[in-house]
């Protein structure tokens, strides 16, 4: 196949021969390649002005890179428009409403000799599939969060004792800026995966149309791939931030790539960087992390001449709804009977709240947040009470 590039395990091998003063014909016949190619990757290594000592120190991947480059066709000035002309063309197409036909028609009208719609459609394929290997899916700004645990834990040390406790680790991440938050939580029970959620959708000042999860316990009660149950607290707050919950599909590993892919890039980015370091608190790791997290979003997509925050303030940031005002606070309930003095005790707290005489022996639901106890008797509320801690 024309230009195809040679194994760089084999480049390998052949600078080193040549170094020790192989001839090109020993080379050739010593790795099976041609001599034509043998003579093109060693003029290549000779024009980079490279050392065999810097050539060891890449990886295959850098390698790679380096020699195609320089091994690529020239590219004609009609194709290098249209090659600068995709960059834009892949922000607009997370546009609600926007094609790739009516790009081509912005593209033609900028460059009327350009290419015809099929082959227009073709270049930005290859295009894609050279800065994005895997072909990924199109995300509409605002449209969807992502959100899971790493399957990696970090850890934090009690100070008086030395002992490590392990702590999960949240991502959350955007699907058209890939704009990403993270943070290390207690654990994965609901209350502290709710309010992980929470503090990504404060962080990305803003609500996205649907929180996509994976099949947690903590997200999801039981898992379908049709009809998932979904945790009570969880849709509680998508009540509150007048958004939906739409788990990943079980067995369609393409519904979470995205957030997989970046805990990927967090294990390199962030994991990598802490391993040496020693934290007393999760309130200190988070503050770590935090920093780490920032020069994460601020640092160029592969490929692209622009960061996660970049695209999230071009792109995202305005089509994320509004914040409601009060944060959300989780609601616990129990049941209890009215009593002849007319309260109903909250068992957790041993304390006593009042409700109107009527409903004495009445089986009652108790609704209780952070700072509320609400009362309940068939769908109706009976009363509302500040909470109080203290017993009797």
């Amino acid at each position: 196949m024309a230009n195809k590039l040679t194994d760089m395990s084999k480049i390998r091998k052949a600078i080193k021969l040549h170094y020790s003063g192989k001839s090109k014909l020993f080379i050739s016949q010593y790795l099976s390649l041609s001599r034509n190619t043998v003579k093109k990757y060693l003029s290549l290594f000779e024009v980079q002005g490279l050392t065999l000592e810097q050539i060891n120190q890449k990886t295959d991947l850098e390698l790679e890179t380096l020699f195609s480059h320089q091994t690529e066709e020239p590219v004609s000035p009609r194709q290098q428009k249209l090659y600068d002309f995709f960059p834009y063309m892949e922000r607009e197409l997370k546009k609600v409403g926007v094609t790739s036909y009516g790009m081509w028609e912005e593209y033609i009208s900028k460059h009327p000799d350009g290419y015809k719609n099929s082959q227009f459609r073709e270049y930005y394929k290859q295009w894609g599939k050279k800065v994005n290997p895997v072909m990924h899916i199109s995300h509409k700004a605002g449209d969807k969060m992502y959100v899971d645990y790493a399957g990696k834990k970090l850890s934090i040390v009690d100070k008086r004792t030395g002992e490590m406790t392990e702590v999960e680790f949240f991502v959350a991440i955007l699907g058209a800026s890939q704009y990403t938050y993270a943070e290390a939580t207690p654990s994965q029970k609901k209350e502290d995966f709710v309010v992980s959620v929470e503090n990504a959708m404060r962080f990305f000042e803003g609500v996205p149309a649907a929180i996509v999860p994976d099949n947690l316990k903590s997200a999801v009660v039981k898992s379908s791939r049709f009809e998932p149950t979904i945790n009570e607290t969880l849709i509680d707050l998508a009540e509150h931030y007048e958004t939906t919950v739409l788990p990943a599909r079980a067995y369609k590993p393409r519904d979470k790539s995205l957030v997989e892919g970046a805990v990927k890039i967090l294990y390199r980015r962030i994991y990598a960087v802490l391993k040496d370091e020693t934290f007393f608190s999760v309130a200190q790791l988070n503050n770590r992390i935090s920093d780490l997290l920032d020069a994460h979003n601020m640092r160029k997509l592969t490929g692209r001449p622009y960061s996660r925050l970049q695209l999230y303030d071009e792109l995202e940031k305005d089509k994320l709804s509004a914040l409601p005002a009060r944060r959300f606070e989780i609601k616990y309930q129990a049941l209890a009977t009215v009593m002849q003095n007319c309260h109903v005790q909250l068992g957790c707290d041993k304390h006593f709240y009042s409700v109107h005489y009527q409903y004495i022996r009445k089986k009652v639901k108790i609704l209780y947040t952070r700072t509320t106890v609400e009362v309940y008797y068939k769908y109706n509320r009976l009363a509302t009470h500040p909470r109080n801690y203290t017993p009797y």
